[in-house]
């Protein structure tokens, strides 16, 4: 299991390489939901988004001589794995789906990466990826399911205490934008011993809320279909099985919102943050407008800003400042 001092420790071997993103409020959010919103902007992180944290803490505690790593992503992980494995001097080799954002793939390359492209609504990634690391040698990292990984994306966590301190926030709902619970759990972890009054909520698109069913029942549960959402960065089949744990006692009952809230938290984002957030990175800032059983303040994770240029002009078309 992720401890505290595990999260630590991946916070001195990030320093320097990740940024310390921004925790962000307007005014003219809080008018529109009815409640104070303090916005985690990990859509200004390296690469576009928070899983630079899980990617390099990952990478950087592999041996030296590692030949190279293997990573399952729809773009954001395979990224955040490709950037760290280009800078360690590793070969990096990801499996992503060939419905995933052109601009997300075309940025996995460009890190130096080789994409292996696959169909997720027929193809098992998972089968994949495990043939591709057995042959080629390659250490697999997983996109969530590894403590590595969830002792990165805690980082997160670690900075949104410090930032509330300084901001004079003492309690509050942390919305998390949420697939297999790296982030999620992460974030838990870290706010359990350095913000206790702090209750993190995952929020997920609706019809593919498996993290919010299995907190609520205590056992993993699947989504029905492996497609069918724009959220792309946070469509996963299930729960992660080290990832549950360390939530159902951490966290709240989990949060969905539509596609369509989603797409207005993007535009709402930039008319008023004047930052470019994703759909799957969203949701979380979605749930913060939208939702009426929420306290008076919360905290909300923007967690991507690697959208198509083509959607996020779609979304601000359609929702005026």
């Amino acid at each position: 299991m992720t401890t505290l001092a595990a999260i630590t420790a991946a916070a001195e071997r990030v320093r320097g390489a990740v940024r310390r993103t921004p925790l962000l409020n307007a005014p003219l959010l809080d008018r529109i939901a009815g409640r104070r919103i303090w916005v985690k902007a990990e859509c200004l992180q390296v690469t576009g988004s928070f899983k630079a944290r899980g990617g390099w803490s990952a990478v950087s505690s592999l041996p030296p001589d590692t030949p190279g790593v293997l990573a399952m992503s729809s773009g954001n992980h395979a990224q955040g794995v490709a950037w760290a494995a280009a800078a360690h001097g590793m070969e990096a080799v990801i499996v992503m789906p060939a419905d995933a954002p052109q601009v997300k793939i075309a940025n996995t390359r460009a890190y130096g990466a080789e994409v292996v492209l696959y169909d997720r609504a027929t193809e098992n990634r998972e089968a994949l990826a495990a043939r591709l690391s057995a042959e080629r040698g390659l250490v697999l990292i997983p996109p969530y399911d590894h403590p590595e990984v969830i002792a990165g994306q805690g980082t997160t966590g670690l900075e949104i205490a410090e930032q509330a301190a300084e901001t004079g926030i003492d309690a509050a709902d942390v919305l998390v934008c949420c697939g297999g619970g790296g982030l999620s759990a992460g974030i838990a972890v870290a706010l359990e011993a350095a913000a206790p009054t702090f209750r993190v909520r995952t929020v997920e698109p609706s019809g593919f809320d498996d993290m919010a069913r299995s907190l609520a029942s205590g056992t993993r549960m699947r989504n029905n279909a492996a497609t069918g959402s724009i959220c792309d960065a946070i469509l996963t089949p299930t729960p992660g099985q080290m990832t549950l744990p360390l939530l159902h006692d951490r966290a709240g009952p989990g949060l969905s919102v539509s596609d369509d809230e989603a797409l207005r938290a993007m535009a709402l984002a930039f008319h008023h943050l004047r930052v470019v957030a994703e759909p799957g990175g969203a949701v979380a800032l979605a749930a913060a407008l939208f939702r009426d059983d929420l306290p008076d303040q919360v905290i909300c994770t923007l967690s991507g800003g690697n959208v198509d240029p083509a959607l996020l002009t779609g979304a601000l078309a359609a929702t005026p400042a």
